[in-house]
């Protein structure tokens, strides 16, 4: 019975030593995603990975990524677009290369918060959103509490309105085994969870992949994404779409599993004049299964 256990408890620990996907370094991680040390910038109190190209005269279009991401999600479009735009994007605070918010505040009003420190920082007084699925629930946001500062509005696939497990006024409540994602994220389940957002299997190659899991494991990400779910608190997006006065364009793709193309309808009722440019055999992620079709739509709308 002893020499049981004794096994048992060997492979117990060899199966915990396997999973275990522990942190890696900021030197590492930016050796292979920062494109430029000036990429890095103090802003307010916050350190953020932005990356600014396009003319600097042109017109500022800002890019927000969704859960779980980070500003490589728009490189097509950043590429398409800053022939004609200042085009800035950027790592919210706990993704991609950007360290977690100091004060552990991962609220929307926290993140209209540093829109505004950033576009300060930056001398930029307005500008067009483009964002993406919770990107977009803070653009629209923004749009809404900040019309003065809003030239145009991308919507892609956009989050808000209520769903399994984000009722309105209330925090999600997160599962107890996803906070095991502290320890454990072997690189095979998290390409199994990002598949759904793909409706064309070959988009989700090896290097994408790998990307993904690489900057989930930036120092401090994961407690980061786990505390901005809990922090996420729904509210009736009714009376702030329908404040919405800038030009709205929303970007879906006809096979999204993760918020369905159905759900522009809300939008296009809510926010007047916007219209909608649906993409089919395309998925959650349409600037990376569709990057050159969506982009021209895109890039058409805000010239």
């Amino acid at each position: 019975m002893k020499r049981r256990v004794t096994v048992w408890l060997a492979l117990l620990t060899a199966l915990s030593f396997w999973l275990w996907t522990p942190d890696l370094g900021r030197a590492e991680l930016e050796s292979r995603y920062l494109a430029d040390a000036a990429d890095m910038r103090s802003v307010g109190p916050w350190q953020l990975h932005v990356r600014d190209s396009g003319p600097r005269d042109a017109p500022a279009v800002i890019l927000l990524h969704g859960f779980g991401s980070s500003l490589h999600t728009w490189d097509a479009w950043a590429e398409g677009l800053q022939h004609t735009h200042r085009v800035i994007r950027l790592d919210l605070p706990g993704s991609g290369l950007s360290p977690p918010d100091p004060a552990s505040d991962y609220t929307d009003a926290r993140s209209l918060q540093l829109l505004n420190a950033l576009l300060d920082d930056l001398g930029v007084g307005r500008a067009s959103f483009v964002g993406h699925s919770m990107g977009g629930r803070i653009a629209w946001t923004f749009a809404a509490r900040h019309p003065e500062r809003t030239e145009r509005l991308v919507l892609v696939a956009p989050d808000g309105f209520a769903s399994f497990g984000f009722e309105y006024g209330q925090a999600m409540a997160v599962p107890a085994s996803w906070r095991l994602m502290r320890q454990v994220l072997p690189q095979a389940v998290l390409r199994m969870s990002l598949e759904s957002a793909y409706a064309r299997p070959e988009t989700l190659d090896e290097a994408l992949v790998q990307r993904y899991h690489d900057l989930l494991r930036a120092p401090g990400a994961r407690e980061a994404m786990l505390q901005r779910l809990e922090q996420t608190v729904l509210q009736e997006p009714l009376p702030l779409l329908r404040q919405i006065r800038a030009p709205t364009l929303l970007v879906w793709g006809e096979a999204d599993a993760m918020i369905p193309v159905a759900h522009a309808q809300d939008y296009l009722q809510a926010i007047a004049g916007s219209r909608l440019r649906a993409f089919p055999g395309t998925g959650h992620l349409p600037q990376e299964e569709a990057a050159q079709v969506s982009l021209q739509a895109v890039a058409e709308f805000l010239r």
